[in-house]
Formats: structure tokens, sequence, C-alpha cells
């Protein structure tokens, strides 16, 4: 179901949108006290997120949202899993004597359980990238275990969801990478208060929206139009039509790059074809670079999309996007 991921894309990340951008977003230097307040951050949402879910709809609304039993029992543990993580890493970093951030305020758009399971989908997801992408930076051995085994949870979390919205549990043979700020980008988009002791070195991107489309998304078939994408970057980083911009699309350990082109609305970009080889939970940025991949180069993003492999896809028109 895409409907997980083009709900998550199209969330604004209101400080990004409120002003100009006025300088590009660079790669952080992080250490590893940095990197457990990073995690803590993400463990925060992921237990107030399934605390909501749990306390917003009961066993049988999921079950006749189509989730058999012992679907809502196994979402009670990932909530506990998810408290357990935050227990531990707060434990670690107050055992380092490092101030542990603190639970904000969130808001999730779960309206039913149909979409809290899809969004579900999508927050473990990244999870999963998160941890996958701070893994090289861990000095620590000890906290790169404690990192480790988290994210094997969190990646059997991620399957077991999949699975119960009929997607492939495991699509790729490989999970994705993502950057710190890639992933405080995605985050950022739940968060609207609170404040923490800890100020963490990430930014958030421009964000990026994807045309709702009725089909499914397709590797080698399918278009994608990032709405009001050309305009932003006129505004944001004086990009004019000339500019070659890339859609890059991050999937598995590969980064594949597609030009994009303006519409004839001189409004959107848009690129014919998602690149062969993208499949799953897929993230895609605009970049000015077809060859650096650093953050430096993006210009927006990212956005989440859910990619089968060429005609594997639905045939059915998808409901959300009719």
């Amino acid at each position: 179901m895409r409907f997980s991921h083009t709900l998550a894309a199209s969330l604004a990340v209101s400080a990004v949108q409120a002003s100009p951008l006025v300088k590009r977003v660079t790669t952080p230097k992080v250490n590893d006290g940095i990197i457990l307040n990073y995690a803590l951050t993400l463990e925060y949402l992921e237990r107030k997120f399934y605390q909501d879910g749990l306390a917003n709809y009961s066993q049988a609304d999921f079950v006749a949202a189509g989730f058999e039993d012992p679907f809502y029992k196994n979402l009670k543990e990932i909530y506990f899993d998810e408290q357990t993580h935050v227990s531990a890493i707060s434990a670690a970093l107050t055992e380092a004597k490092i101030t542990p951030t603190v639970e904000l305020k969130y808001r999730f758009p779960a309206t039913d359980p149909m979409s809290f399971v899809t969004l579900s989908s999508v927050l473990e997801g990244v999870g999963v990238s998160a941890y996958l992408g701070a893994a090289k930076d861990i000095v620590e051995d000890e906290y790169l275990t404690v990192a480790g085994s988290i994210l094997a949870v969190e990646a059997r979390h991620t399957s077991y969801i999949r699975a119960s919205l009929g997607e492939s549990p495991f699509p790729s043979p490989f999970d994705t990478p993502l950057g710190y700020n890639k992933v405080f980008s995605l985050a950022a988009a739940f968060i609207v208060g609170g404040e923490s002791p800890v100020t963490l070195p990430f930014e958030a991107f421009p964000t990026l929206s994807l045309q709702c489309t009725q089909y499914y998304y397709e590797a080698d078939r399918s278009s994608v139009t990032f709405s009001g994408a050309f305009k932003q970057a006129q505004d944001k980083f004086k990009v004019t039509k000339d500019t070659p911009i890339y859609a890059v699309f991050f999937s598995g350990l590969q980064k594949l790059p597609v030009q994009v082109r303006i519409t004839a609305g001189h409004s959107d970009y848009k690129i014919d074809k998602i690149p062969a080889g993208a499949v799953g939970q897929v993230y895609v940025v605009l970049s000015k670079s077809s060859t650096d991949f650093s953050d430096e180069q993006v210009i927006a993003g990212p956005a989440i999309l859910e990619v089968y492999p060429k005609g594997m896809a639905p045939s059915t028109p998808h409901p959300k996007c009719r």
C-alpha cells in the first residue's frame, strides 16, 4: 500500500517553510553522545506514536480494519520494545554523564487503524535506516553493540508491519542507510512543540512533496512529479531553468540519480521513470549533483515512496488518489 509513504512524504516541516533558506544544510560532526541522543529522539517519537495508537484504537477496531488477532497483542509488544529502547539509551547517557533529551510534543496524521498501521510502516523503516546510517560513526564497542541490537529489533518490526499491510516483508537484500539530516528532516514533520535540554547539530532540508497519483509506483516504469519543487528551488536557491537538478533515489546500498525536467506549468519537477533497482521503502532527494551525494548538494527532501518491482504492483487504482 503506497498510502503510508505518500502520507509521510507530504507532511510539512513548518520550520523550514516559514522563511527562505539562506544557507545550505551541511554534514554534521558527531560523537557517541550526540548519536545516542539522536537515537533517543527517534525512540521517544516511536514510543509516543504507539502509545497514542493503542489508546485511540481498540483490539476490535484493528480487527474490523482487517488486522486479525494477534495483531493488537503484537502492537503492544512493539510499544514495549520502544519503551525499553528509551529506558536503555537514557540510562546509557546518564551513566556517561551526558544529559539525555526528553519527550517532545508530536502530531501524527493517523485517523483510523489503517492509517495508523501504514504510518507505522514508514516510521519503523526510517528507524532502521537511521540506525544503519549512524553505525559507522559509533566509536565505543559497547554502544555499537546496543545500536546493532536495537537495529535488529526495529527491522523485525518493519517486516511484521509490512507483511500485515500486504507488502513484501523483505523487499531488498540490503536495508537503506540514511544520514542524520535526512532522518531529522523526516522526524521534524511530526514534532510540534516541547523543549529539549539538548541541542543536536542537525538541520532539516526544505520539504519535497509528491503529486498524488492513482497508480502504485513501479521501478523502471512509473513517473514521479515533485509538486512545486522547481518554484521552491528558484525561491530558496536561485535555481534557474538551466540548472541541472537530479532526483537521487536511495534504495538499499544504491544511490540512483535521474535528471529531472520542469513541467509545463513551470512549478514542478518531474522524472519519467523511477530507476531500475529501486524497491521497497525508497527515499528520494533533489540534488545539484549526480555524483556527489553529500548533504551540501541537497536542495529538498527526502520524500518516501513504496516502490514495487516492474510488473508487480497492484493492478487496482490506489484508493487515496483516484
